[in-house]
């Protein structure tokens, strides 16, 4: 955390001159009317982009309750994310789907798609976040088990590169119960994929 603090505070107006230093090696002229305000735009955009790396995940699972814990499992499908690619910081993006068995308390519903937030919105590698995300779910909640399966679309792929347009990446992340084939297929089946 305190080395997030650190970097924000860089001068401004350092980044803002970097950012017009990249326009001008891409080969535009950052004087230009449509340029003149994108440095400080860049800026705002990136707060928002990489806003995970001043969040802490365990915090936003402290908040559990006992009343509703079930012994059956919790799944919430079809969470939106956007995530940039470390490797070419270019975007990535998809859903997530998330399964646990509580192990006597449960977490609010929006705290998964929250949690999805605060990995996605960092430099990342999908392989990378799936297992966050599991991680995070096993050590904070401890729960009897917990599964994660992440689609993603990489701009880094379909823009660049190879180039193919329809490629869908999908990443899983299986703990405690699930790894058990039945558990496994109840999720699956859950979430219809």
């Amino acid at each position: 955390m305190a080395d997030y603090e650190e970097n924000m505070a860089i001068d401004l107006s350092d980044m803002e001159q970097y950012i017009k230093d990249m326009l001008f090696c891409i080969g535009e002229d950052p004087k230009r009317e449509g340029l003149l305000e994108t440095p400080r735009r860049v800026l705002k955009s990136w707060r928002e982009l990489y806003s995970g790396y001043g969040l802490d995940p365990s915090s936003i699972l402290k908040t559990t309750f006992a009343d509703g814990a079930c012994k059956e499992m919790v799944i919430c499908r079809d969470i939106d994310y956007f995530s940039m690619c470390e490797h070419h910081i270019l975007p990535f993006y998809g859903r997530v789907h998330i399964g646990y068995i509580p192990n006597s308390r449960v977490v609010g519903l929006s705290k998964l798609p929250r949690l999805v937030e605060v990995f996605s919105r960092r430099l990342q590698i999908q392989e990378k976040m799936t297992a966050q995300i599991a991680d995070t779910l096993m050590e904070v909640l401890q729960p009897k088990g917990c599964m994660v399966i992440v689609e993603g679309k990489h701009m880094c792929m379909m823009a660049r590169g190879i180039k193919k347009q329809n490629s869908i990446m999908t990443t899983s992340a299986i703990r405690g119960d699930f790894e058990k084939a039945q558990v496994r297929e109840e999720f699956l089946n859950l979430i219809k994929l």
